[in-house]
């Protein structure tokens, strides 16, 4: 039986180590159809929803470890952190940036956005940038099954293992994505609302395992999960990781500015160093082949 991740403790142990850098490529991630390059990346001349005001959207509830006690104006976390260096990048100071909440399926459908950028773990893929933009990546990232100690899912080693269980993730989410195609369930995914649904699915017995991003899945098995395990990292989920993006309107006049501002972090360090600070190391995981 595998070793369960059951304390806070734990967590803030694999925090403290530094999670794999992201590898980011404007040209290849980067929406079209955005600003010119030679518009000026400054309060006075970027086009946010209000003048001299940059509004960040997430959702609510917002999950650690990517925002702190579900506060992401305390800059806690690691997408709260990004949020506000971004925003420092491109000339906004903290006063200067509003917070709304948007469900994460409702930030990726089209039409008008109440934010300038939304940051959600938002997995960038073709099919999305049929109806949003996205900034470079500010991070990469694998998806992992967790499920508690003494379920069907508990030992699994391989994806064979996992076929016949039943097995959930949240609804219109790279997870789920990964759980259909790669898992590819013998009796179809389970689709949640939200991983707190499929969460509580799984501590009732009414799922074997749930499909979350690395992170999240460290963090739901330590503090939030009785006996929490993962089970392991599904191999190539992602094709060597997902990687996240900042969620812009398709189109949007800010999204080359906001690029500009996320590679500018990822060039001197800023998003390593919020990594190392937030984020725990993936290396205790298992790969599941």
């Amino acid at each position: 039986m595998r070793r369960p991740f059951r304390t806070v403790a734990a967590v803030g142990a694999v925090l403290a180590v530094a999670a794999c850098a992201p590898q980011s490529s404007s040209d290849d991630t980067a929406a079209s159809g955005s600003s010119s390059a030679g518009n000026a990346c400054s309060p006075a001349d970027l086009k946010t929803l209000k003048p001299d005001t940059l509004t960040i959207a997430t959702d609510q509830p917002a999950y650690e470890p990517w925002v702190v006690g579900d506060a992401p104006e305390s800059g806690k976390g690691f997408e709260a952190a990004v949020a506000y260096a971004v925003a420092d990048q491109l000339g906004y100071s903290k006063d200067q940036v509003t917070w709304t909440r948007v469900p994460f399926n409702a930030a990726i459908q089209p039409g008008a956005r109440p934010f300038d950028f939304d940051i959600n773990q938002f997995s960038i893929t073709e099919d999305r940038k049929k109806a949003v933009d996205f900034s470079s990546p500010y991070y990469t990232v694998s998806q992992a099954v967790i499920t508690t100690a003494g379920s069907k899912a508990d030992g699994a080693k391989s994806v064979a293992d996992l076929k016949g269980l039943k097995i959930g993730a949240q609804v219109a989410t790279t997870s789920l994505q990964v759980l259909t195609d790669v898992i590819a369930p013998d009796a179809g995914p389970v689709v949640f609302n939200s991983n707190d649904d499929a969460k509580l699915a799984l501590q009732n017995g009414q799922v074997d395992a749930i499909v979350v991003d690395l992170p999240t899945a460290f963090y739901i098995t330590a503090a939030e999960l009785d006996d929490g395990v993962i089970v392991g990292q599904l191999e190539d989920s992602g094709k060597g990781g997902d990687q996240f993006g900042l969620l812009l309107a398709k189109d949007s006049p800010l999204t080359d500015c906001v690029s500009k501002a996320v590679d500018a972090l990822q060039d001197d360090g800023t998003l390593a160093d919020l990594e190392k600070q937030w984020l725990s190391d993936v290396a205790d995981a298992p790969v599941l082949s």
